[in-house]
């Protein structure tokens, strides 16, 4: 029978700790920045404590515990050599000399140790009394007083001799100040280093607000650069990249109202001069084209421009809506429904979001039969489905559909009669706002566009 080894899952293999770390780190400068100042700071406190109470406390508290255990160890010494009453008297004069509090209780045992003790400082006491009277003589220690004093038991030859010496002749008084101190001034960094990292952080933030603001079409005329060179070299960037924009937005404006006045000045001589001739089969036809060629010329003027001159201001989306659903139902009329709630305010550039609204619905109308449109809230966007009972447009081809120019030529063609530049508009206007216009399927299966605004 033989043995295959198991191949590894593919969440086993999919297992990234890196990746699994990241979910936990914060997603902003700031508290990326802070972490960087705090764990190497942690850190190093980590260890400069375990080497202060692991090695130099240890290794000072062995030091002063020596004089005490040889004390401790003369101590012994008298009350086995010596007898009544000169063990008294001897025992008088050292707790005088040594200021120990010293007594004797006859007739008494010290059991053996049941356990180690937990402190490293209680540890390294009892391995130096030990080494000074000898391993097989019973003692304990112990703290009391509010570790303030320790108290010795010593076996002897007829009893225990109780010594409790002070403290500070043992090992460093009060440690834990040092833990204090380190804490204490730990805070204060961190506190000027908050400070300072948010200060730091403040005009990176301001950028992003400024850039997320002109991107959705806002105005934001109060930005200026500020904070640490970097930042003010990538404010500089993002303000001549505006400038630049806006120019060149204003100049094809500019040059294409100036072409399509040029333009419209012979249609308008041409129309009056069909409007002079006898009527005819002949006439009407060239006053269609010339209609025809107006319109164009409009949309043109319209992707070009991508009203770009309008200001965004805050209005009820809720009322724009409405008044773009009956806009459409007049300029084409149908079954259509409303779902759209109360007191939605964005800040949207309202009459090219007017615009862009009614053309979906007049389409929707026009090639679906029949509109719904919806308004619903998320977290972060306010969305504006329109969906229709028409036969929808292919997946493979909604990305064509709104190509400039582009007709299409198969199933529902949402662009016929014009220039293929329906959606593209829209799609336009949607984006300038910082959001997007998608395609889909709608519920009732025909086809649903969606417009998603950011809140």
């Amino acid at each position: 029978m033989s043995w295959f080894p198991t191949a590894p899952t593919r969440a086993a293999l999919s297992f990234r700790p890196g990746q699994f770390i990241k979910r936990f780190l914060p997603r902003g400068l700031f508290g990326r920045s802070l972490i960087i100042i705090v764990a190497p700071m942690v850190i190093l406190q980590a260890i400069v404590t375990y080497v202060f109470f692991e090695r130099d406390l240890e290794t000072t508290t062995r030091r002063m515990a020596r004089a005490a255990a040889a004390d401790v160890a003369l101590l012994i010494a008298l009350e086995d050599t010596r007898k009544s009453p000169w063990r008294e008297r001897l025992r008088d004069l050292a707790a005088k000399q040594l200021h120990y509090e010293l007594r004797f209780e006859p007739d008494v045992h010290i059991p053996p140790p049941t356990h180690r003790q937990a402190r490293t400082i209680d540890r390294a006491l009892d391995e130096v009394i030990a080494q000074q009277i000898g391993e097989d003589r019973h003692f304990r220690t112990a703290a009391i007083q509010g570790n303030q004093r320790i108290a010795i038991d010593v076996e002897v030859h007829d009893g225990v001799l109780h010594a409790i010496v002070p403290r500070d002749r043992i090992t460093v008084s009060s440690p834990d100040i040092f833990i204090l101190w380190m804490l204490g001034s730990s805070l204060i960094l961190l506190a000027v280093a908050t400070l300072f990292l948010r200060n730091q952080v403040r005009p990176i933030e301001r950028l992003a607000r400024a850039a997320d603001a002109f991107g959705k079409g806002r105005a934001v005329p109060d930005f200026k650069p500020y904070g640490a060179t970097e930042v003010r070299r990538a404010a500089q960037a993002f303000l001549t990249m505006r400038d630049r924009i806006e120019r060149h937005v204003h100049q094809r404006t500019e040059m294409l109202a100036g072409v399509s006045h040029d333009l419209k000045t012979p249609l308008t001589r041409i129309r009056l001069q069909l409007a002079l001739m006898t009527e005819g089969p002949e006439v009407e036809a060239l006053i269609e084209d010339v209609a025809e060629m107006e319109r164009m010329l409009d949309d043109y003027l319209d992707f070009a421009r991508g009203e770009g001159g309008e200001k965004s201001q805050l209005v009820d989306l809720s009322a724009l809506v409405r008044d773009a659903a009956k806009a459409a139902e007049r300029a084409r009329p149908g079954p259509l429904a409303l779902h759209v709630p109360e007191g939605v305010l964005l800040s949207v550039k309202p009459r090219a979001l007017r615009r862009c609204i009614t053309n979906l619905i007049e389409n929707a109308l026009k090639y679906g039969h029949s509109a719904t449109v919806s308004l619903d809230l998320e977290a972060r966007f306010a969305e504006i489905h329109i969906d229709d009972e028409g036969k929808g447009i292919p997946a493979e081809l909604r990305d064509d559909a709104f190509r400039p120019f582009h007709r299409l030529d198969e199933g529902r063609n949402l662009q016929s009669g014009g220039v293929g530049l329906g959606l593209a508009i829209a799609r336009d206007i949607a984006r300038a706002h910082g959001g997007d216009l998608t395609l889909s399927d709608a519920a009732r299966g025909g086809l649903r566009a969606t417009i998603r605004l950011p809140i």
